[in-house]
């Protein structure tokens, strides 16, 4: 645990698929609470960029680049922006990139984020906070966009019936708290028979939309890709099955794997150019027993990696 709450999720697995080595350069796309960029630092005198577009997660890793001065670099940016952000430092390439998806705990548990329907806070939710937040986008939607937010990145089945509850409920008074949007969800849709808290896909889909996250996801891998020096891996831990959707449907891609065209297709009389990486992962590394048991959060995680091949030409 590296803070109050916050547990890394698949560490031993992400350090083994990184495989960190002396005098080599690192990036920890997503710094967050500072789990993976401690073990990739603990593992071998290398150097770590981290990056995190929080600027919590960046003011609390001051402490840990004490511990290791000259090697830990701090950057508070996207990491759909690594490319840019990287070089104003120098950094053209890469040996390996780290990225833990989603939400952090440091974020969830902390009310006055408003990313959590557990605890009582303003409806927030903005990683960088700047820009439109939770409230914004919940007080002024119109209900079929909100609709398409909940139904598209919270997968909600009765994402209609909460979007005209939301607007009824605004009509009297402006949604402002965490705990008021929960009610309002909660009241508006049947009891879940699976025990999963009502309000729970509504919050993601809202969390994701403030925070543009599948598009950034999409930037992010794309950048972490073409930093890669020939013999560089990038490893992502995703959360959700949209996430995850993503990073499997960008790794095929890049390593030769999607599926070919029909015979009766004339592309598939077309060479395919050498793929520039390899699959380091044919099938998603999932938690073991025990690290559900002391981690709950855990349940959903799924790792996958890839890395460039040695001979490709960059």
């Amino acid at each position: 645990m590296t803070g109050q709450g916050h547990i890394p999720v698949l560490l031993a697995e992400a350090v083994e698929a990184l495989a960190p080595r002396a005098d080599a350069v690192y990036a920890d796309a997503t710094f967050g609470g500072g789990g993976y960029a401690r073990a990739i630092l603990e593992a071998a005198p290398c150097t770590l960029w981290a990056l995190d577009r929080d600027p919590d997660a960046i003011a609390r890793g001051a402490a840990l680049a004490a511990r290791f001065p000259g090697r830990l670099h701090l950057v508070e940016t996207r990491f759909g922006a690594m490319l840019d952000a990287l070089a104003e430092h120098g950094v053209t390439a890469l040996d390996g990139v780290v990225m833990d998806l989603g939400v952090s705990s440091f974020q969830l548990d902390e009310a006055g984020r408003g990313f959590s329907f557990r605890a009582e806070g303003p409806l927030d939710m903005r990683m960088e906070k700047s820009g439109p937040s939770a409230a914004d986008l919940v007080n002024t939607l119109e209900e079929r966009a909100l609709a398409a937010i909940l139904a598209d990145l919270g997968e909600e089945r009765h994402a209609r019936r909460i979007a005209r509850a939301i607007i009824r409920a605004r009509s009297e008074e402006t949604i402002s708290t965490t705990a008021r949007l929960a009610e309002i969800v909660r009241s508006s849709v049947p009891r879940d028979p699976s025990g999963i808290d009502s309000a729970t896909r509504s919050f993601q889909a809202l969390r994701m939309a403030v925070n543009d996250e599948l598009p950034e996801i999409e930037r992010g891998l794309a950048a972490a890709a073409a930093l890669l020096a020939p013999g560089g891996r990038l490893v992502v831990v995703a959360f959700h099955s949209l996430e995850d959707r993503i990073v499997k449907r960008f790794m095929a891609a890049r390593t030769g794997r999607e599926g070919l065209a029909s015979r009766h297709d004339p592309a598939a009389l077309m060479a395919r150019a050498a793929p520039e990486f390899r699959l380091l992962t044919p099938r998603a590394v999932r938690p073991g027993e025990a690290e559900l048991a002391r981690n709950p959060r855990a349940r959903s995680a799924k790792l996958r990696a890839m890395e460039r091949i040695a001979c490709s030409a960059r």
